[in-house]
């Protein structure tokens, strides 16, 4: 066995993998990294979240009030702040969601005994007690070191409503707008650096034509307004237009023709996109107890995000060739059925390996489009859908999908490196064998991702280097023995990434990757 097999298989966690593993008889797979010829930005923002008042998610996930016994600042729990401050979170959307078109942001601002308590029709008609609203929220993204990403009430709120909640954000303190503010704690504005007009228009936010939302979206985008006199130029705040319901475009047509030809008074700095990977609607097929079948369904649903994004970068590039306009990714994940015995409007679904793999694919996609595509948000964030976190009580664990962002944390701001490669393809099921993306970071460091999407045999990967040397690489390899192994509060340390070490030969690095696995490692001269 090659020694690079022997330094993953050393690890007990690996046992299970490698013994699966049949042995290599695949041709090797060989990487071109281009180094001499440099592609755009990875924008850090791509690695964003998504909070939504939505089951466990905000509530037990983000905060458990000042009073609770588990260990909190100001309300919100230390150990998913902690967990999140390892991912450098860019961004964090919220308050929604289809939440955020029934959110009335004066509901939760104040003292607590004063908030409105009302019920959340979208998801398990949950009582929202709105302890946790926009300065908590501004906290929160504080102590996890983000941006705010808010989304305003588009469907059932008002311009004049909006723009009031950004005048409160915003406003300077000697306003009416900022003494309001000051007097629930915070005297000195906050930073918005996103602004969602909508959420899903199209459906759960009005189920609006794309004329009658673009007769909206020109109303928003004029009146709210940002005040912080420190966001300016570069900093300015962006403003990010609903787009499309995964390939029905013609939301993307309607929104880039009206700004093509807007007139001065509005503007936009973003058009969203939805898709989720579940291999029909609704959601049939299950996150625990599954075999090699749906990994590769799943998976191949997954990969179908690369010509989604190819087809919209295509309609945006007849009224936007200088790509000005980002495409938006702002929800974007695994949907699965609910874990049974969970409250089924709760979304709740468990973690798996083929969760954290489906994860490298969709980050992968998107620095490969990273001329376009500028910003995403995995859905969610804690204890929903294709969640970081899972939390019960005072009990916490960190998912697959968490790891995969961890790993992947050096892509930020970092410089695309074009990759060529023969994917290849599989016996079962037609999945490509491999993928994989590079990059320099601002260090200058180059960094190596590599997924082996093959549920049983291992991928011998030779990367050649033009522009940089490389003579040896290290990193981190995820995998476990099960294409449905999952970390739990009982066992939370059944998939965890462990070191992996690439094999440098007089043309490049060797490396070996266990089946089903996501490595990234930096390329040393």
């Amino acid at each position: 066995m090659p020694r690079a097999s022997l330094l993953v298989c050393a690890s007990a966690i690996f046992k299970a993998a490698c013994a699966l593993a049949a042995p290599v008889t695949q041709p090797v797979v060989e990487l071109h990294v281009d180094g001499a010829h440099p592609g755009p930005t990875i924008d850090r923002d791509i690695f964003g979240q998504f909070a939504e008042h939505l089951g466990n998610g905000v509530y037990g996930g983000i905060w458990v009030g000042k009073d609770s016994k588990i260990p909190n600042v100001r309300g919100i729990r230390s150990d998913v702040v902690a967990a999140l401050r390892d991912l450098h979170v860019p961004n964090v959307r919220w308050p929604g969601g289809c939440f955020a078109d029934e959110y009335h942001w004066r509901d939760g601002i104040g003292a607590a005994a004063n908030r409105k308590t009302t019920v959340n029709a979208n998801w398990g008609n949950a009582l929202e007690t709105n302890s946790f609203g926009t300065d908590e929220y501004m906290d929160f993204l504080s102590q996890i070191g983000s941006e705010a990403y808010i989304s305003v009430n588009v469907g059932s709120g008002t311009v004049a409503e909006a723009a009031a909640w950004m005048a409160y954000m915003t406003a300077d303190a000697a306003t009416s707008a900022g003494k309001e503010r000051a007097a629930n704690g915070h005297p000195a504005p906050y930073r918005v650096k996103f602004l969602g007009i909508g959420n899903e228009s199209w459906g759960c936010g009005g189920a609006m034509t794309p004329d009658y939302y673009v007769s909206q979206l020109k109303l928003y985008a004029r009146y709210v307004r940002n005040y912080n006199a420190s966001q300016t130029g570069e900093r300015a705040m962006r403003r990010v237009a609903v787009g499309a319901d995964g390939s029905k475009t013609d939301y993307v047509e309607a929104v880039m023709e009206a700004w093509h030809g807007r007139v001065w008074s509005w503007d936009l700095e973003g058009l969203s996109l939805h898709s989720y990977t579940s291999a029909g609607w609704p959601p049939t097929h299950p996150s625990t107890h599954f075999g090699v079948g749906e990994y590769t369904l799943l998976l191949k649903d997954a990969l179908r995000m690369e010509s989604l994004i190819a087809q919209h970068s295509r309609i945006m590039d007849q009224y936007d060739p200088q790509k000005k306009i980002p495409l938006v990714v702002d929800e974007w994940g695994a949907w699965l059925t609910p874990l049974p015995g969970s409250n089924p409007g709760f979304l709740v679904q468990q973690n798996s390996l083929r969760d954290a793999i489906l994860a490298a694919l969709n980050l992968d996609i998107f620095a490969r489009h990273a001329d376009r595509v500028r910003m995403a948000n995995i859905a969610q964030m804690v204890n929903v859908l294709q969640a970081m976190i899972m939390t019960d009580h005072e009990r916490m664990v960190l998912t697959p999908t968490y790891y995969v962002f961890r790993m992947y944390a050096p892509f930020q701001d970092a410089t695309l490196i074009p990759v060529r490669f023969d994917a290849g393809s599989q016996d079962i099921g037609g999945l490509p064998r491999v993928d994989a993306i590079a990059a320099r970071d601002v260090q200058g460091k180059i960094w190596l991702a590599a997924v082996n999407l093959d549920p049983q045999r291992p991928a011998r990967i030779h990367a050649s280097f033009t522009g940089t040397a490389a003579r040896r690489a290290h990193g981190q390899v995820l995998t476990a023995g099960q294409v449905d192994s999952i970390d739990t509060f009982e066992s939370p340390h059944v998939v965890q990434p462990i070191s992996i070490d690439g094999v440098a030969d007089a043309s490049g690095i060797l490396l070996e990757l266990p089946a089903k696995s996501v490595a990234v490692l930096r390329v040393e001269p």
